[in-house]
This record gives C-alpha cells, structure tokens and sequence, in this order.
C-alpha cells in the first residue's frame, strides 16, 4: 500500500475513534442529574413568627401566628419561644406594634384582653367602638367571632294612615366585630370552636357611621349577616373601578399595600340595599301611599250686612223702557237695533 495512503486512513481512524469518545461523554453527562447540595437545617430553638403582615389592631387568630426555627445566636428574652409559650394564651390578643410576614412575635407588641388600652388599641386610627344589642336570631346563632366582617341590617315597620309597610335596610357593609359579649376570643376544647349565644355585639365604626348606629337602634331591630372572606377583594375592585380609591402612580409597593389594606378595613356605609314587604310576598305593600296635599282653606272674613236705599228717580232710570204704543219701525245700525215708532197720520 502506498505509504500516503496508509498515513491518512490511520488519521481518519483517530479523528473517528475521538468523535466517537466525545460524544458518548457528552450524551452521559446529559443523562446523569446534576445532584444539588440540600442547605443545611437551621439549627435553634423555633421562634413565635408571623406567618403574614400583622398591622396595629389585628385580632391575633390560630392562622396568623406559628412557630418558625430561629438560629440561636439571635434569639431574644422578648421572644415566644416553642415549648416555654402556650400559643392558645395568645389567642384574641391584639397586636400594638406593626408585625411583617416572617417577623418574629415579641411579647411586647401584643395586648391581652383585661389590659389597660387593649380596646384603644384594637381600633384602627380615626374609629370608633360601639355596642348593639342581638339575639340568637339576629346575631347569626352564635356563628360571629372576634375579627369576622358583618353587615349591619335595620328592620322596621312604616305606617301611614293605618297602612303598614315592612322592610329592611343593609346600612352598613364589612364591618369588623371586636368582642362579643365581653369576649374577644374564641372559645376552643379539643381542637373544636365552641359556638356561644351572645347578647351585645362591638363593633368597630367611624364617629359618624357610629352616630347613625345610635340613631338606628331607636329605628327598629338591628341583625348581623356575616359576610365571606372573599367579599373583600370583590368590594376592593368596585371601590377602585368607581374611583372611590386611588392609588398615586408614584407610590411604593408599600405604600399601595397600606392604602388597600387600610380601604378593605373601612366599613361601608354608601350603595345601601332595601327589600320590602312587596319583594317577599304578593299580599304586602311595596310603598306607602302618597301623601296627600292638603288644599289650603280660603280666608274667613266677617260678613256685613247693608241695606242700600236707592231713590225713586234712580229707581225709574234703572228701570226696563216701556214699549211704545203704535206702529214701530226697527233700526239696525251695527249690531245694535232699535225701535221708533211711527207718528200715525
């Protein structure tokens, strides 16, 4: 063979043997799953957190706190630590200082109920707390806690001129209860909320929200209808399609996040809805009938009596004509017509 030939088919056969190699190294590579180091436990005592942005005035619940491991070296005296704090004391208090997601929960920034400025701090800034008498069956059969939203209807009963109109009115929309009866908590045994009639109910208002409150009791009967957590976010998107909120362009992320949270945490006393008699049953009223105007009466004057005594000449004068005696010739001139009589010959 000739010696040319010979030198490149043994180069051939090199450049084929280390295709051959790379690219079973390049197809292995691909197939083996690149193993990752898993981060290392934190190791510490687990810590009291919040588990979502607590603001001043939220009513702590089992959902808003929970036990996070913390390290060690930054663990504080303030802290709820796992094992030394029973979570369930913590249960209906109210948060005094602002608390972020993943912050933890110190002992000073919670207020107990029975301590001094628990309910100042519960309220929001500028509201007010008012009290309202329910019942079982207007107050939703025990089923409202601390911390749940209501609206607020008004039922009452209209006469006019011995007609009756029945109805009720929803005055007030997503407003937030703090207590119960005397109680901000809710009452669990074995893992299970008891449920307990209530006689009053604390509401929290604006001052003018809580003088139409006043004003409504003395109306007729008040009852609660606990509203869905979802309502919110759907009041939240008419609130800002009407224009009702807006949101500066300019603002910051946590800028916009406290004026929604502070516009969700406002009751609503505007776009109110009524149902009448007339709305549930065919055989009542659906309106009161129209006043009617009452004509005003015509002024009284006192009467007098007079006799007027004419004379016998003005007498005579207004007195008809006497027909004349003869023939009489008829004269029109216009539209008047007279009679002349006609001299005989």
């Amino acid at each position: 063979m000739d010696r040319k030939k010979l030198i490149l088919l043994i180069g051939a056969l090199i450049i084929a043997v280390g295709t051959a190699l790379a690219a079973r190294s390049l197809f292995a590579g691909a197939a083996a799953p690149e193993v990752e180091a898993a981060p290392p436990e934190p190791q510490g005592p687990r810590v009291l957190v919040a588990q979502r942005g607590l603001p001043v005035g939220t009513i702590i619940t089992a959902d808003a706190i929970g036990f996070q491991m913390w390290p060690e070296e930054l663990v504080q005296d303030a802290y709820f630590l796992d094992g030394e704090s029973d979570i369930s004391k913590l249960l209906g208090t109210v948060v005094r200082n602002p608390i972020t997601a993943g912050e933890p929960v110190t002992q000073g920034s919670l207020v107990a109920p029975g301590d001094r400025g628990f309910l100042a701090a519960a309220l929001g800034p500028g509201m007010r707390a008012i009290t309202v008498p329910v019942s079982a069956k207007t107050g939703v059969a025990g089923f409202v806690f601390p911390g749940d939203r209501v609206d607020l209807m008004l039922t009452q009963s209209v006469r006019e001129r011995n007609e009756e109109l029945k109805a009720t009115e929803t005055i007030l929309r997503n407003v937030r209860v703090l207590a119960t009866d005397q109680s901000t908590t809710q009452e669990i045994v074995d893992g299970k909320t008891i449920v307990r009639a209530f006689r009053t109910v604390t509401l929290e208002v604006t001052p003018k929200i809580a003088e139409k409150v006043s004003v409504a009791q003395t109306i007729g009967t008040l009852s609660l209808s606990l509203r869905s957590i979802a309502d919110n976010q759907g009041e939240l998107e008419k609130a800002i399609a009407s224009g009702d909120i807006e949101v500066p362009d300019n603002a910051t992320p946590e800028e916009e996040e406290a004026i929604i949270r502070a516009a969700m945490s406002r009751p609503i006393d505007k776009g109110t809805s009524f149902v009448t008699g007339g709305d549930v049953s065919r055989f009542q009223r659906s309106g009161l009938p129209p006043k009617q105007a009452e004509q005003p009466s015509a002024p009284q004057y006192p009467s007098y009596q007079r006799t007027v005594t004419q004379p016998a000449q003005s007498t005579a004068a207004n007195a008809a004509p006497a027909k004349p005696a003869g023939p009489v010739v008829r004269v029109t001139r216009g539209k008047q017509t007279t009679e002349v009589p006609v001299e005989g010959r």
